[in-house]
Order: C-alpha cells, then structure tokens, then sequence
C-alpha cells in the first residue's frame, strides 16, 4: 500500500520556537490546549490517524531523568519480527528510536487527558537486549530498515498495521525538516501562539541536521488561516517542495 498522509502539526512562539519558558505559562498553556484539541480532543479536526509520531529528543523530554539502560543479554531467544503489545489503544505514540536506545520503563503516558500506549519505530539492527527490554515493559515496536531505520518504510508500516489514512508529525524541528526534505511529509498545519520570548537556543519549527538532512530552500502553498479563540493563529499549507529557480 502507499503511505498515509502526514501531516506536520505542531505549537510554536512567534519567534518560531518550539519549546522555552514561554510554553508553560499561563498563555502558552491556553494555546497548547487548542492545539491539543485540534488532532487529540473529542471534537478534533484530524480525524483518519490513531497517534502522533515524534523524534527521540521528544521522547527523551517525556522520559525526563531516566537513566540509561543496562542491558542484559536476553536469557531467551527474541522471537523475529515486530512485537504489538496493544493493538485496541485510543492513542498510539510512534517513537523513532534510530540507534535503539531510549530507556522506556512503562508502556504508556498522558498527554493532557489522553493516554497513549507507545511504538517504537526501530531497524532491524537494534540488539536483541533491547527488544527483549521492549517486550518486558509492554512496549510495541515495528521494524523499518536493517541496518539503518528507513522512515519511508516505517511510516508506510504504520499505515498497513495500524489502518490509519493520516500519521500526524509533531517534531522535533530536526525530524520534522528530514521528513520534509525526504518528501514524506504532505501539509504543515501550524497553531502560532501570541507570545514570543527572543530565546536563540531552543529548538526550532525545522531545524537542519548535515548528517540527515542539510539545509535547501522548500516551498508551501497557505491554504487557510484561522484565528483561535486565545489570539492563536492556525495556519495550514501544502508542502509544494524544493525551489528549483534562482
């Protein structure tokens, strides 16, 4: 099957930033929310995907201080394949995990008043300890690549095995610009909260990486804006792709 749509939706400041002090006051709270509400709420607009897909610097700052994880060599042979420990969740996160290392230790977290069970997305090549960690903690994960994790084929993964027209991207800026640059994104759908905080070492929208994803100019095309209740602003644009002309 081809893959789902994806959909980049994400909260930034004015400035552009997607995260520094300004997110959790009480405006950056209100405008969250409404975000929130847009692809996760009872009356949300997004309605064909199960989840939201997100980096590893997301999943570190959900994880917050855990440690590293100390891996054992599983005393039992991991069986091939993909492991779903839940397959009827409300909500699914998809964690892309390229090197097969964040330390999960529960199966689920609540995002405002929704619980999502979590998918690892890894390649082949991530260690047996560390499926078998997996499995022994109720994480699901999905295989997408051998040596390397290939997002074209994970996402596409995600489509056929979770039956969803839509995945929703919902950053970091590095995973959102390589999936951009990679052509695997369709729209970018935008809440701009009315704050701003002229901080220069948050993260960014979209933010380059010369390992994955070097810097080139990319068109969108506006097709609506919408002012939110709050003094939010929702923007939504195709992505048209690369500027060829000088």
């Amino acid at each position: 099957m081809s893959r789902p749509r994806i959909i980049c939706h994400m909260h930034t400041l004015l400035n552009g930033k997607i995260d520094g002090i300004a997110n959790p006051t009480s405006v950056g709270m209100r405008s969250q929310k409404l975000y929130f509400d847009l692809f996760l709420g009872k009356d949300r607009f997004f309605t064909g995907h199960r989840g939201w897909l997100s980096g590893s610097g997301t999943s570190r700052a959900i994880l917050g201080d855990a440690p590293a994880l100390e891996l054992a060599e599983p005393s039992e042979p991991v069986p091939a394949g993909d492991f779903l420990a839940e397959t009827d969740a409300e909500v699914f996160y998809f964690a892309v995990d390229r090197s097969g290392t964040l330390p999960w230790d529960r199966s689920s977290f609540t995002y405002f008043d929704v619980e999502a069970h979590i998918v690892e997305l890894i390649p082949a090549s991530a260690s047996e300890a560390f499926k078998a960690h997996l499995r022994s903690v109720g994480v699901s994960y999905l295989l997408a690549g051998d040596e390397q994790l290939d997002m074209a084929e994970a996402v596409r993964r995600i489509g056929e095995v979770f039956s969803v027209e839509e995945i929703i991207l919902g950053g970091g800026g590095t995973l959102n610009w390589s999936m951009v640059r990679d052509g695997l994104c369709d729209e970018i759908s935008l809440v701009l909260m009315p704050t701003a905080d002229g901080e220069n070492h948050t993260h960014s929208l979209f933010e380059a990486n010369q390992k994955h994803s070097a810097p080139v100019p990319i068109a969108f095309s506006l097709t609506s804006a919408e002012p939110l209740e709050d003094g939010s602003v929702w923007l939504r644009y195709d992505v048209t792709g690369p500027v060829t002309e000088a």
